[in-house]
């Protein structure tokens, strides 16, 4: 039997690598410039390695019906560990990723090939320029989870960003963003004045570490019309291997301050990472 071997190449934005799991057969970590990116048991979709992406992974069990199709737009791909996950756990559904590193893209459909009939569809586009482009109302869920290297591009941070993302989802669809960021906060408390701008109801899940300022790390930016489904991923996060709090209401705008909506001709990118920030957890 041959063993899995690693694989490296260049991609549009570095280098991408494909690392075998010594403990589980047919999973893989991807890395991007040495920064793990994803990782993806091909064997077992719906087992997730990182923290944060079973965050996202709770907001997808929280999001319509339970186990009902969804139609879902995800802004950046990687290695798809989430549409693999939500293609297994909520059948039928139809899901658009969008990935601007054509390399990237190209390297995980020969190594980590999708299921026959998963309905993903893949593209190689900017996240916002497809998203401006989208029908109107034509997704239950929008998951943004883009970093250009390391950090959240700016026009994925602004207002318009928002107002974009908005006019995409149904009523009472659902947004979700990964982001980053560490005390004094300069760019998490304005990003979320900035959907609290266009959207009635917003939230954040985080580890309460990351909260307190006591480190780096990252956060998911809820936000919707309707209802957010505070209690259960309350539940569910908190039952987590690195328990997080689901932050909303009179104390997330006590967090959030004085801090003001972003226009597009002042938005920059999340910070850098401290080195050492981002790792497997």
């Amino acid at each position: 039997m041959n063993e899995p071997i690693p694989v490296s190449r260049a991609v549009d934005w570095g280098t991408a690598k494909l690392m075998p799991d010594v403990d589980r057969e047919r999973a893989w970590l991807l890395t991007v410039n040495g920064a793990p990116q994803s990782y993806v048991d091909l064997d077992d979709p719906t087992y997730i390695e990182f923290e944060y992406v079973r965050r996202l992974a709770h907001v997808v069990d929280c999001a319509g019906e339970p186990g009902a199709p969804l139609d879902v737009l995800h802004l950046g791909g990687g290695a798809l560990t989430l549409p693999r996950c939500l293609a297994a756990t909520r059948p039928g559904s139809r899901q658009d990723v969008v990935e601007a590193d054509r390399g990237l893209l190209a390297l995980v459909t020969e190594h980590l090939p999708l299921p026959e009939d998963s309905g993903i569809q893949v593209h190689a586009a900017d996240a916002r320029a497809w998203t401006e482009a989208a029908p109107a109302d034509s997704a239950d869920l929008l998951v943004a989870d883009v970093f250009g290297g390391s950090r959240v591009p700016a026009h994925l941070t602004s207002v318009e960003y928002a107002r974009t993302a908005e006019r995409v989802l149904r009523p009472g669809g659902l947004y979700a963003a990964n982001l980053a960021d560490g005390a004094p906060f300069d760019f998490l408390r304005p990003q979320l004045a900035t959907f609290r701008a266009v959207f009635d109801q917003v939230a954040l899940i985080a580890e309460p570490s990351v909260l307190r300022g006591r480190r780096f790390g990252n956060v998911v930016l809820l936000a919707s019309h309707g209802p957010l489904p505070i209690a259960p991923l309350a539940r569910l996060t908190a039952g987590d291997a690195f328990p997080a709090r689901v932050e909303h209401g009179d104390a997330l705008r006590r967090f959030t301050g004085g801090a003001r909506p972003v226009p597009d001709s002042e938005a920059k990118p999340s910070p850098e990472p401290p080195e050492g920030a981002f790792g497997i957890g």
